[in-house]
């Protein structure tokens, strides 16, 4: 069942518990993994122009964590946080998300497996969001997390581009 395929990643939900979101770009995998793990430049594009990005910490080790905070005009704060399970460089990161406005977010947290692919000097980019639950892949999905990431992914683009 596709979710979205208007804009540039395709967002489609394989089973009850998991989100797949598919996206290529104009710029090669060591780039791409650079904008993704690199706090300087997470802090350019996470925010997907909705916010100032508050907090970036990046600990890229197994074992290690993460955590995103931006201030969102008009809503306040939001945050989430996670854990890295598995970290193959330019390639694959396995990592836990919790969204930090619930209550035991870590209970609630999704596990994410970000794939990067090389096709000649572009990437194709998936990830896959698995919930423990139902009930919070759906509160992902209707949380508005597309449009947010549409955008996110489009200065993450942006940014690589920028890095050749």
């Amino acid at each position: 069942m596709a979710v979205s395929s208007t804009r540039s990643a395709t967002v489609t939900l394989p089973t009850d518990e998991q989100i797949l979101i598919t996206r290529e770009f104009a710029a090669p995998r060591h780039l791409v993994w650079k904008a993704w793990t690199t706090p300087e430049l997470v802090r350019r594009w996470w925010h997907a122009g909705r916010g100032e990005m508050t907090v970036c910490e990046i600990d890229l080790r197994v074992g290690g964590g993460w955590r995103y905070v931006m201030v969102v005009s008009g809503f306040g704060e939001v945050g989430f946080h996670g854990e890295f399970r598995e970290i193959v460089p330019n390639e694959r990161i396995v990592s836990t998300e919790a969204y930090e406005g619930i209550p035991d977010a870590d209970e609630h947290a999704a596990l994410d497996t970000l794939e990067l692919e090389e096709i000649g000097d572009r990437t194709r980019m998936t990830i896959l969001v698995e919930h423990p639950t139902k009930e919070g892949r759906d509160m992902h999905i209707q949380s508005g997390m597309e449009d947010g990431l549409q955008d996110a992914l489009d200065l993450l683009e942006a940014v690589a581009i920028e890095l050749a």
